[in-house]
């Protein structure tokens, strides 16, 4: 059995298609013909020997867009990096540890992840995670700054909706600020829109697609239903829609209760930040017509920052797209998240500022 399950994966990655995902969105995917030879990327993981880190560094060594991973860690590192570099795929592996061999792990970087900080336990909220990762953040990005300023940064660390506003304070004092190349990775949130969506309308979850936009907390995540595509011509009721918004706004909190207090949303957290640095290498790589919801900074709305659809390509963000035709329910969800996500992003940039 294991034999033939490896058998199967190596077949699969010589071909360039998805081990992970028989959707659109194929980790695994080949960008170009085989004529084309694969251009030379770096993606660096700060905060790979975590929980999201580890399984986020072996989904980005199966990814054949990666020639170098660095990983790096305040601790574990070499053992996670030794580890991964047995896998028979293109990516060159290497670990570091303690900060001063965090400029080797992020020079050359063409993407940066970044995992790192604390996780959610039970009756926290994003928020009470603030003071922790934030430092956390705060630090990183001055790192960054210094050696790979151009990098396209992608921000799992939460909260999101406050550590992007840091990064990007940091980047400004740093004179490096670049919009297009900061993202918040809110994946997740459309990964369980899809997954909770084709669940309840019982179709096929490779054939659906669901934005959603605002922040990634809370009641700050507004998934569009009314916008969601399938090959099937599926319509819920209002009380579905409802239910489903729900749950995919506690979808961390329904991990953090299952897991009982030994871990938050480890595993799709992974799969999520793998899809979206895949979105991020293939914009880089040419590919046309990527488009992905992120937390970018925007003029969607009167908020500096928000999430929405974005068209990304060789520069990061190539166009931040509109919200599109909402429904009622979700007008009254946008204008209701509002002030949560000001506060938020307020709180990141006053934070970035006086520390």
């Amino acid at each position: 059995m294991r034999s033939s399950i490896i058998r199967s994966v190596e077949s699969t990655l010589r071909r360039g298609r998805s081990v992970v995902s028989p959707s659109g969105d194929h980790l695994l995917r080949r960008s170009f013909t085989s004529a084309a030879p694969l251009p030379e990327r770096k993606v660096a993981i700060l905060g790979a020997a975590g929980g999201i880190g580890q399984p986020l560094s072996l989904l980005m060594k199966l990814n054949p867009l990666v020639s170098k991973l660095a990983l790096y860690d305040i601790a574990g590192t070499p053992g996670v990096a030794a580890d991964v570099s047995h896998i028979n795929t293109r990516a060159e592996v290497a670990g570091y540890m303690t900060e001063d061999q965090i400029g080797e792990a992020l020079e050359g970087s063409d993407v940066v992840i970044i995992p790192a900080g604390v996780p959610r336990k039970p009756g926290m909220t994003r928020d009470d995670l603030f003071n922790i990762n934030a430092g956390i953040v705060k630090n990183l990005c001055t790192f960054i700054a210094k050696y790979c300023p151009n990098a396209l940064v992608n921000m799992i660390s939460n909260p999101v909706n406050s550590t992007v506003p840091i990064a990007s304070e940091v980047f400004k004092k740093a004179g490096t600020y670049d919009e297009k190349k900061l993202f918040g990775v809110t994946t997740l949130d459309v990964v369980r829109a899809r997954t909770f969506y084709a669940g309840k309308a019982k179709v096929p979850v490779a054939d659906v697609n669901v934005p959603v936009v605002g922040g990634h907390a809370g009641i700050t995540i507004l998934p569009l239903f009314s916008q969601a595509t399938s090959a099937s011509n599926v319509s819920l009721s209002a009380d579905e829609i409802t239910a489903l918004t729900k749950r995919t706004q506690d979808g961390g909190t329904e991990v953090v209760e299952a897991k009982a207090g030994k871990g938050s949303a480890t595993l799709s957290m992974a799969y999520a930040g793998a899809l979206f640095a895949d979105a991020c290498l293939k914009g880089l790589n040419g590919v046309p017509d990527v488009v992905e919801c992120t937390f970018v900074q925007s003029s969607v709305t009167e908020l500096p920052f928000f999430a929405s659809k974005v068209r990304l390509g060789k520069n990061g963000v190539e166009e931040v797209l509109g919200l599109g035709s909402l429904s009622d329910f979700e007008k009254q969800g946008l204008e209701s998240l509002k002030p949560e996500l000001k506060s938020s992003i307020e709180k990141g940039i006053k934070f970035a500022k006086e520390n």
